[in-house]
């Protein structure tokens, strides 16, 4: 098989890979960061939306942790140059998602309000900054960071602080939080479900003027080719459709346009980087390319092989494991009353599993 196909197979992998962590974490976010809006102070409120992903949650980050090995795996120069400039950032990440997973194992330990409120505090956080972060890297990587002959990369973090980089953690967060509160729509009853309509109404908003000036700002300063403005109108549209959608109380589809906007988003990101896969704004000679980062043709193919076989298997189970928990929560409701039939019987174990840990 021709190597320069099976390094373009796996970049659009890895593309693929890091839209799918986007869509499905990006709604975990979006439910975490509405516990500081739709929450209204009341742990009971918050408790229901947290069950919403409760059973989920760290499934999603699954892809995320495939990217990144998809990554080390199939291009090790651009692994380990991000390393070298974005290291604090990572770091920060990674404490604030282990800080995560103890507020989701950690909240129903103990009967009280002010143990409830600390924890939430912590999910509002884990939601607010690795979508910031998240968005202020990606930006940085379609933007470009200074790289010396070495292919270190010399930009500090104050310098991954630039008005590009930072409106696109703004994006991130903003879409990610409209996300979460479709979602939220969708899997809730009653006056929880109601106030997240009605946030989404106005909330789509600025996330259409902020998105539009970051997707344009991108094609028109750092994207390669043209054809990244057919995914740049695709998420336009995602996100206007969704003023309808929200309009005619079609929460489904409302939550199917944000998720056709985050990968169409990615998309035009990822391909207006191609060839590159780290541009060099110092000099354009030390940008760090497809070809010039990838692994050997033998370890591209064998790790396609193995993609072929279990990609599906992975899929699979995940479709099933949403389906099983599809059904609507109210707050204040008991597990047991949550559903009917096997379905439901299986969410209830699950989530009192969950719960227990």
């Amino acid at each position: 098989m021709d190597i320069t196909f099976l390094q373009g197979l796996w970049f659009a992998l890895i593309a693929v890979l890091f839209a799918g962590y986007f869509v499905l974490e990006g709604f975990d976010f979006g439910v975490e960061m509405n516990l500081a809006t739709l929450g209204k102070g009341d742990p009971e409120r918050n408790r229901t939306m947290l069950k919403t992903i409760g059973p989920i949650w760290d499934g999603n980050q699954v892809w995320v942790l495939v990217g990144g090995a998809g990554i080390f795996a199939a291009f090790p120069e651009w692994y380990a140059t991000l390393f070298s400039g974005f290291y604090l950032a990572l770091l920060l990440l990674l404490l604030v998602l282990i800080l995560r997973v103890c507020a989701f194992k950690w909240r129903e330990k103990r009967d009280s309000a002010a143990w409830h409120k600390g924890w939430d505090i912590i999910h509002i956080i884990s939601g607010f900054v690795p979508a910031l972060l998240w968005g202020v890297a990606f930006a940085n990587i379609v933007r470009g960071v200074q790289i010396d002959d070495n292919a270190w990369i010399t930009t500090n973090l104050i310098g991954l602080l630039n008005p590009f980089g930072l409106l696109g953690g703004l994006v991130f967060v903003g879409l990610f939080w409209l996300h979460g509160t479709h979602y939220l729509a969708l899997r809730t009853t009653g006056e929880l479900r109601e106030d997240a309509n009605k946030q989404a109404s106005w909330m789509i908003y600025p996330v259409i003027v902020l998105g539009a000036i970051f997707l344009i700002w991108n094609q028109l300063a750092h994207s390669n080719t043209w054809l990244t403005w057919i995914p740049l109108l695709i998420a336009a549209l995602a996100l206007v459709a969704v003023i309808f959608t929200n309009k005619a109380r079609r929460e489904g589809m409302s939550f199917l346009a944000t998720t056709v906007a985050i990968i169409a988003a990615a998309a035009q990101m990822f391909g207006g980087l191609f060839p590159n896969v780290l541009p060099a704004t110092n000099d354009s000679a030390n940008s760090l390319t497809i070809a010039g980062s990838a692994s050997t043709e033998h370890t591209l193919l064998l790790m396609a092989i193995f993609v072929v076989l279990f990609l599906p298997i992975v899929l699979f189970y995940q479709a099933w494991g949403y389906k099983v928990f599809s059904h609507r929560l109210t707050v204040g409701e008991p597990d047991e009353r949550e559903g009917q039939g096997p379905k439901a019987r299986i969410a209830g174990a699950y989530r009192a599993a969950f719960e227990q840990e």
